[in-house]
């Protein structure tokens, strides 16, 4: 099974998520980025481009045999859907129109939803917001690894398995942790989400379901842009709970891996996260940063100082009245 992993706990503080402080200092030194909030007028073009480019391959793959199927998942549809699930990232911080236009963000987010073949964009939205306002709580936060994950996981061969798995732990681990009824946009959005399934079945075939539905969930578990769910948050470096990487994947992801930045400024749009680092890079030049997504999991999985319990926790103080 391979070495095992040497933590036997998650690291725990009593200190404060560390982004709200961090905003406060950088606001007063350089209050010119309040200018970069607000919404980007060019992510909606950018993203509608994604999706009509697996539309387009529809007509390619129904063609292919199973084995170019599944390697144009991993290589190619899996990319554009694994973008697309960030592009729903965005649109959860109303960033493709605005917060004076929330139905807006919540009706594109539905469109860009469709080729990833699961109902994620409203779901994903309830759950990540807390995940920003309360990073690191045990039960509120549920992008932590529970201790059975942590447990059950804690070899080499373990953590290999843990990062294919991924997508699944994503999927079920809030409906385990921390559930919630389902909204009516949830509902909604399931809805419209099987229609366009069945549509695509009736047309093109089971062929083309696999491309999309099979793509999104390798391109969450063991591949390079899945590097970011483990970079971001992992504790590479002891007391550091955040990471930011500012490699050329950032041009697919919308630049997700400017995360210190983001957390700190979830209302600056994705396009706009370098120039948060420009303007003040004294706060992120000189903190632990990645420079490979591959790398990250990499070393997560063969080294023994990393797993899934290397996550800074919190105890749970509830959700404010």
């Amino acid at each position: 099974m391979g070495q095992h992993v040497s933590r036997t706990d998650f690291e725990w503080t009593y200190t404060e998520e560390p982004h709200a402080s961090r905003r406060k200092l950088i606001l007063e030194k350089y209050p010119q980025i309040k200018k970069l909030f607000g919404y980007d007028p060019q992510f909606k073009w950018v993203a509608s481009a994604m999706v009509l480019t697996q539309l387009a391959m529809l007509f390619v793959v129904r063609d292919q045999s199973w084995k170019m199927v599944f390697l144009l998942a991993y290589c190619f549809g899996g990319v554009i859907n694994h973008s697309l699930m960030l592009a729903c990232h965005e649109i959860a911080h109303n960033l493709a129109f605005g917060h004076a236009r929330p139905m807006a963000n919540r009706l594109f987010g539905f469109f860009c939803n469709l080729p990833i073949g699961l109902p994620m964009s409203v779901s994903f939205k309830k759950y990540h917001l807390e995940h920003h306002r309360y990073q690191g709580d045990e039960v509120i936060d549920t992008d932590l690894p529970t201790y059975l994950e942590a447990k059950l996981f804690c070899t080499t061969v373990g953590k290999f398995f843990w990062v294919c798995l991924q997508p699944l732990f994503y999927i079920f681990r809030p409906l385990v942790v921390n559930p919630k009824p389902p909204q009516r946009l949830e509902l909604v959005n399931g809805v419209i989400q099987l229609a366009f399934n069945t549509i695509i079945v009736q047309y093109f075939g089971w062929k083309v379901m696999v491309y999309l539905i099979v793509g999104s969930l390798l391109a969450m578990g063991l591949h390079p842009v899945a590097g970011h769910f483990i970079s971001e948050h992992y504790m590479f470096a002891k007391g550091f709970e955040t990471y930011s990487y500012y490699g050329p994947l950032n041009w697919i992801t919308f630049n997700v891996g400017y995360h210190n930045e983001h957390h700190d400024f979830p209302a600056v749009p994705g396009r706009l996260l370098p120039e948060v680092k420009r303007i003040a890079p004294e706060f992120y030049d000189n903190i632990p940063q990645h420079t490979s997504w591959t790398r990250v999991l990499y070393d997560f999985i063969t080294d023994p100082s990393i797993g899934p319990y290397a996550r800074i926790k919190r105890k749970a103080r509830g959700l404010d009245s």
